[in-house]
């Protein structure tokens, strides 16, 4: 920078040039940096169906050992689910896994309709987290068939799967009370609740003790 006794400094300094051209580098890369996070934070529910993860491997390995020594939980070995079971009488309960909705209504124990629902995606600080928050965001690669498995109370129960459909967010009737013992899972559509709910029914198989599997993926 130069002074003139007359017309002041003029000039740039060559520090403050520095600065402005560091800063054209570093903000659009910390933007691009942010950007790719929140991508991959956002889709990593979908990346759990991967052959011989770390999510497979444990949900087998679990279904393989005692019935309930890991509490009330749900295993949809499928799309690599293991979730704890919770009760409670607000939504905060879906933070801490896939919510026994209306107990007064059923369970794998007395019959009636056993209905579980969970979050379909909730963004964590980490790909980890996002996972472990949106335990049925995969619900939809599930297929009528696919068997699923409950520890509940000490016991091991196994569901094959009847139906899926969708119904409008206010349909309460999914939660109603049944004759006919089945279970019941349900969450929002990836559009987000005010677009609807996805269902799944299940019918039960009867008790269960340690599930196998006979290759990466099948048990039996």
């Amino acid at each position: 920078m130069k002074y003139h006794y007359q017309k002041g400094a003029s000039g740039k300094s060559k520090s403050g040039s520095r600065l402005k051209n560091a800063l054209w580098i570093i903000v659009p890369c910390l933007t691009a940096g942010i950007g790719i996070y929140i991508l991959i934070t956002a889709f990593s529910p979908s990346f759990i169906v991967v052959p011989f993860s770390d999510e497979q491997a444990r949900v087998e390995e679990r279904l393989n050992s005692k019935p309930g020594i890991f509490g009330n939980r749900l295993y949809i070995p499928q799309i690599n689910v293991d979730v704890a079971i919770v009760e409670g009488n607000d939504e905060s309960v879906l933070d801490r896994g896939a919510w026994h909705r209306q107990p007064q209504n059923g369970n794998p124990e007395k019959g009636g309709n056993f209905v579980l629902s969970a979050h379909r995606f909730l963004m964590g600080w980490t790909p980890q987290e996002t996972r472990a928050k949106s335990p049925f965001y995969n619900i939809g690669r599930l297929k009528v068939g696919d068997q699923l498995f409950v520890d509940y109370k000490g016991s091991r129960y196994a569901y094959k799967i009847t139906r899926k459909y969708e119904v409008k967010p206010t349909a309460v009737e999914i939660e109603a009370k049944s004759e006919k013992a089945k279970l019941t899972l349900y969450s929002c559509t990836l559009e987000g609740a005010a677009d609807g709910r996805d269902v799944i029914e299940a019918e039960p198989l009867g008790k269960v003790d340690k599930v196998q599997a006979t290759e990466p993926g099948r048990l039996q």
